[in-house]
């Protein structure tokens, strides 16, 4: 709409387009979630020390930008994300000056900037509306689900004292009274900024009609003044120049928000697109195309294999033995068994089998592929009765070596290793 304005003849090169002051609104309303998100992920961590912090946000928010927001009216003449972009705040003209403010911009600032009543007004603009705004949103919302579900619940309560009186009328308010008010404040901002768009008004928001006050873009007097500010003044000794000096340290931290602040909001947001986009998987899965990752190794199955080596290599009838034994022709040796932690007694267990479609258990071919939680496939029978103790081989075995074996009941077949869950912990395979 600029180019509409210079058409007429009448450009003013400091009035700031309606779409900088809609950026500006979206970035100040930004600040409650992001500073509310980080307070509650530190509350995670601490919540002895945060916790009623969290549940007095609101309070503390306000308190805060009331501080802040009084110090960059009072040095810069706006608030800090109207600075960000470079705007200000000073009194409203009925008429515009454009000779006195382009021949002399020191003087028409000093008479336009903003008295300390002026800050107050702009102050209960900035803050208190805000903040009692985000205070009736909570209270409808809370509110307006209950007059849902009868009159039990909007009722008067009988005999009702001062303060159940006061909470009625509230609450009835905010039923029935404050869903126009908020849709004929949203209406008449948007009357605003669509007259401000067409430079119908000088305001773009309603209360800044309301306390004579408008938004303009800063010059090189405002950032003359912004500098002189850090300069010590004529007459005064300079002061100390350390960081943790107070008349300093304060200055320059609160100086420092308007960059701070508004760049950590943009970081975060950018962190939020990052992880919620397909972006960075597709990233990912291209970085990981060309890595050649290692086979898995099983803990237990090499040490397994290095004993059925070492006694295919033995000579002789005890050689002979023990293969028998290994491959279920005979019983297992104790010293070979693993070994129980609190009965210490020897665990029944199975050879594994050097083909792995065979189920080690049966030693037959792979029925209803079912792995267990050590990595070792059988059938799904034969894993679901080993983990309940009532397979026909640990029957046969334990017939006449209770209370000298245990059976591997709820145990791997092959390591011995304790099955978490039981039965529920095996995961059936889709070949």
């Amino acid at each position: 709409m600029e180019f509409v304005t210079a058409l007429r003849g009448n450009f003013d090169d400091q009035k700031p387009s309606l779409f900088e002051l809609l950026s500006e609104q979206q970035l100040n309303s930004l600040l409650p979630p992001t500073l509310r998100y980080l307070l509650t992920v530190a509350t995670q961590r601490y919540p002895r020390y945060l916790l009623r912090a969290l549940n007095s946000f609101d309070e503390l928010y306000a308190l805060a930008m009331l501080l802040v927001e009084r110090h960059y009216l009072r040095t810069r003449g706006g608030s800090f994300t109207e600075h960000f972009y470079g705007l200000k705040r000073e009194k409203a003209l009925h008429a515009e000056i454009p000779r006195a403010a382009a021949t002399a911009p020191g003087i028409v600032r000093e008479t336009l900037k903003l008295s300390e009543k002026d800050v107050w007004k702009n102050l209960a603009v900035m803050v208190a509306i805000p903040y009692l705004k985000r205070k009736l949103d909570e209270s409808h919302e809370i509110e307006a689900p209950r007059a849902l579900l009868g009159t039990n619940y909007t009722r008067m309560p009988p005999n009702p004292t001062i303060k159940q009186r006061i909470m009625h009328y509230y609450k009835w308010f905010i039923r029935n009274v404050y869903p126009s008010i908020h849709a004929a404040y949203y209406f008449s901002i948007i009357v605003f900024n669509l007259a401000y768009l067409f430079d119908n008004t000088k305001y773009h928001n309603p209360f800044l009609w309301l306390i004579s006050t408008r938004i303009r873009r800063m010059n090189s007097a405002d950032f003359q003044a912004i500098e002189a500010l850090s300069k010590p003044k004529p007459g005064h000794a300079p002061a100390s120049t350390s960081i943790f000096n107070p008349r300093t340290m304060g200055p320059k931290l609160l100086g420092s928000l308007s960059v701070l602040l508004p760049t950590s909001i943009f970081a975060l947001k950018f962190l939020e697109w990052w992880y919620a986009s397909d972006f960075a998987k597709q990233l990912s899965r291209k970085a990981a195309e060309n890595l050649e990752l290692p086979p898995p190794i099983v803990s237990g199955l090499s040490t397994l294999r290095a004993k059925l080596q070492l006694k295919k290599g033995q000579h002789g009838e005890n050689a002979e033995n023990n293969d028998e034994r290994e491959k279920g022709a005979g019983p297992p040796l104790a010293e070979n068994a693993p070994i129980a932690t609190p009965s210490l007694l020897p665990i029944l267990t199975v050879s594994p089998p050097e083909d792995s479609e065979l189920c080690p258990i049966c030693e037959d071919a792979i029925t209803t592929a079912t792995a267990c939680q050590t990595g070792f496939v059988y059938c799904y029978a034969c894993i679901h009765k080993w983990l309940e103790g009532t397979h026909t081989r640990q029957e046969e075995f334990m017939a006449d070596k209770a209370g000298k074996w245990e059976s591997g009941q709820g145990r791997c077949a092959v390591t011995g290793r304790r099955v978490l869950g039981g039965t529920e912990g095996l995961r059936r395979i889709m070949v």
